[in-house]
């Protein structure tokens, strides 16, 4: 009945690892209890920062936490006050052990999955035609090196009474190949007519027995974000004009009938 697999929790222990990493047997509900409280206050204070994703490691009395952000100069604040406040936070949540908060930059965020539905989630709220949110973030995706994405949005799209699901992709996503590098992001647009939910997938390329997987360089980066003059192709991507089911493709007098533009015939 259209049950999904996860993508990443599909692949854990062959290409993927674990977000939290540490072991406990009688204190193992507390603990996971802990982590989701800790990743809680983290996305929901840190919210402008664009996290991606947390992990969190244990020993004994310590914790090393580390946060995967598109902005991580938000995260760190002026002299780094803000990841000392962050620390004491967590303190607090984990009963007063010991941690340590370390910060990595997402260095292309249109590569990341949770990010790119963050981002679409953002511009429904703007309200922006869903239609163009998924795609840009397809083009620009595919641009930074993509091998295939994959987005699926439903709910109330555009306001209507009846809710339906639309989506779009380009390239190949493979979900039954577990060599298969695919990330995969969740977000909620909360809008004045109730939420809709966004799904991304985002295949980036195979990762075989004993290989790591790759980073764009920052020449591949700054290539793929430099902009481009525009050209036939892109004239023709004009007439997609929102959500009026394709009637932004047809001339203003064009159709069947005499009218202005239509076809005549010489008597």
């Amino acid at each position: 009945m259209g049950q999904k697999v996860h993508p990443i929790g599909f692949r854990l222990g062959i290409i993927r690892e674990s977000e939290s990493t540490w072991y406990a047997t009688k204190e193992f509900p507390a603990l996971l209890l802990e982590d989701a409280k800790i990743r809680k206050h983290i996305k929901s204070t840190l919210n402008a920062a664009g996290v991606s994703r947390i992990e969190i490691e244990r020993a004994a009395n310590k914790m090393k936490i580390t946060v995967f952000a598109a902005k991580p100069g938000i995260i760190i604040g002026r002299g780094g006050k803000g990841i000392d406040d962050l620390r004491v936070d967590i303190e607090k949540i984990s009963s007063g052990k010991m941690v340590h908060v370390n910060v990595q930059e997402i260095r292309s965020p249109e590569l990341d999955a949770q990010l790119v539905a963050e981002s679409i989630a953002q511009q429904i709220q703007k309200r922006i035609s869903y239609k163009r949110a998924m795609k840009q973030s397809v083009f620009r995706s595919m641009r930074m090196g993509a091998k295939g994405i994959r987005i699926r949005i439903a709910g109330r799209l555009g306001g209507a009474e009846m809710a339906r699901v639309d989506s779009d992709k380009a390239g190949k996503v493979p979900l039954h190949t577990l060599r298969a590098d695919i990330d995969y992001g969740f977000a909620e647009a909360a809008t004045t007519y109730g939420n809709i939910g966004i799904k991304v997938w985002i295949y980036k390329g195979d990762i075989l027995p004993g290989t790591r997987r790759a980073e764009p360089s920052d020449e591949e980066i700054m290539a793929a974000r430099r902009p481009r003059t525009r050209g036939r192709d892109d004239r023709r991507d004009r007439g997609d004009r929102g959500d009026r089911g394709g009637r932004g493709d047809r001339g203003r007098f064009s159709g069947r009938g005499g009218g202005r533009g239509g076809d005549r015939r010489q008597s």
